[in-house]
């Protein structure tokens, strides 16, 4: 895979590989292979951004519904077609390859799916977290995938033969002669559902996990497995695969480490934020935020860590560096200005016996540096949730972070009591920290908080501690409308010399390719 550099296109170029019908016989792909040819900078970026946002989709939408269940399909498909990713659920219908008016179409959405999997893969492999959940996300789509296409089982019987996977469907006579045994010992299998379902004749040790639960019908080593339960066996087989393939990229990535500007992009990926950006405006909810209304306004609409921030400031009349890049980005936006900023800071300083002259030194640089009056000028923008999730954890003396991620349950449970929050909210705030959904954790304290619904399928998962704020102040002061508006950019900026290279099966590096920009 070569990535080349230049000029970014105001519209999306097609895939530099040239139409190939036969290189994606079927829509269901398990990526053992990497791809091949050339794509530019910019397609890159918008690949890795495409398939971040469906991951994250994935995930939220799986915290508020059963997956596999009928709401689970529609929430999904109404939220892509929502999000512009038609072309993503065009690689879920095999209709469509049958369709030549639509064969080109689909290919380069093939293509894309192919491509833009392996640059995640690339920067999910670093570490343990990263590669849990990128597998579990992959594995979702998977199954998403595959649920849309258990309708057509000739498109399944196509997949499984062009995998290699060795499940054999028996004829109907072995099946009406096995009736009685398949019908009894087959999880929640009835007459009715037994005459609709193909079975499949596999080895017991691919299928462990239905024989574990006595979900199948066993006789001389063989499991008979329905087709309604035939995804958890796929499934299995495509997480077994992409978690070694995870592995020795992570053996590979040392390579990569040599290159800095290539290790930068891939170090942030799993960081960017794809919501709203906060960092060239001033609130949505109030014109010009002063040092005085900080503190009301914290104790009325500062998400949790904002909140365990601000009085740790109170308390110490000082925050580590961390603590304070953390907590000064998120008051610039919320739209408190430089000179309220400086003003904020240098009254809680000088609390603590700290002389006008010292703050103004060795404090003062830093915050006109944050709002891009020094140094280098630039415009830094609010922390999202990832950032503050994946990023520095804290250490001794620490106050920023996550208090969902970073704080240990008792005191997490004394904040959020002190936020009002009752036992029952609380216990259920811990269901979801436990299970390390640290957003939708926020999501439930924020609906308590707001005396909203708690319901699972209402319930938000945060993004940004600006994003809090702002629903907050909506929710509380519903009178006041918005003084300004925000384009939906994103937060990612990659001015970086790209390269991709090839993931091969065995720990064979084949090849390193870049193009000069």
């Amino acid at each position: 895979m070569l990535i080349g550099g230049g000029r970014r296109s105001s519209k999306h170029q097609k895939l530099n590989s040239g139409y190939d019908e036969g290189s994606y016989p079927h829509l269901l792909q398990l990526y053992t292979s990497p791809p091949t040819g050339n794509i530019s900078l910019h397609e890159f970026e918008h690949f890795a951004i495409e398939r971040l946002k469906v991951l994250k989709l994935l995930e939220n939408v799986s915290l508020l519904y059963g997956k596999g269940s009928d709401e689970y399909k529609i929430k999904l498909q109404n939220e892509l077609r929502k999000m512009g990713m038609k072309h993503f659920l065009r690689t879920m219908n095999s209709d469509n390859l049958s369709t030549s008016t639509n064969g080109e179409a689909v290919f380069e959405d093939c293509r894309k799916d192919h491509i833009s999997h392996f640059i995640l893969r690339l920067a999910y492999c670093k570490s343990d977290d990263l590669r849990h959940w990128y597998i579990q996300q992959e594995v979702d789509l998977f199954r998403f995938r595959f649920l849309r296409e258990s309708d057509n089982s000739t498109s399944i019987k196509a997949f499984l033969a062009q995998n290699g996977f060795n499940f054999k469907a028996i004829s109907q006579e072995e099946k009406q002669k096995l009736r009685k045994e398949l019908v009894s010992s087959t999880y929640e299998m009835n007459n009715g559902s037994f005459d609709s379902n193909y079975f499949y004749k596999v080895h017991f040790t691919a299928a462990l996990d239905l024989v574990r639960s006595r979900k199948v019908y066993l006789k001389c080593g063989y499991a008979y497995v329905p087709s309604s339960e035939l995804l958890s066996l796929v499934a299995n087989v495509f997480r077994l695969e992409l978690s070694k393939a995870l592995a020795r990229t992570a053996r590979m990535f040392p390579v990569i480490e040599e290159q800095q500007r290539l290790l930068w992009m891939l170090n942030h990926i799993n960081e960017w934020y794809l919501g709203d950006d906060y960092g060239n405006k001033k609130s949505k909810t109030r014109d010009g935020i002063t040092a005085d209304m900080i503190n009301p306004l914290c104790q009325e609409s500062f998400p949790p860590c904002m909140q365990h921030l601000h009085y740790a400031l109170k308390a110490d009349h000082h925050l580590k560096h961390f603590g304070r890049l953390q907590f000064g980005l998120f008051l610039k936006g919320i739209g408190v200005s430089l000179e309220e900023a400086l003003k904020f800071w240098r009254s809680e300083f000088i609390k603590g016996n700290m002389d006008v002259d010292k703050f103004d030194k060795q404090y003062a640089y830093a915050i006109r540096h944050n709002y891009g009056k020094e140094g280098k000028r630039t415009n830094y923008t609010p922390y999202s949730c990832m950032k503050i999730i994946m990023g520095n954890p804290p250490g001794a003396g620490d106050q920023h972070g996550c208090p969902f991620r970073h704080t240990r349950t008792d005191v997490l449970v004394q904040q959020l009591k002190a936020m009002k929050i009752s036992s029952t909210q609380v216990d259920e705030v811990l269901v979801k920290v436990k299970s390390n959904h640290y957003q939708h954790a926020c999501g439930m304290c924020f609906a308590a908080v707001h005396k909203q619904s708690s319901a699972e399928d209402t319930v938000l998962a945060i993004d940004h501690p600006n994003q809090y704020f702002e629903l907050s102040q909506k929710i509380l002061h519903p009178q006041k409308p918005s003084t300004s508006t925000i384009p939906r950019t994103m937060r990612v900026n990659i001015f970086l010399f790209v390269y991709f290279y090839r993931v091969a099966t065995h720990l064979n590096m084949s090849g390193i390719f870049f193009l000069k920009s």
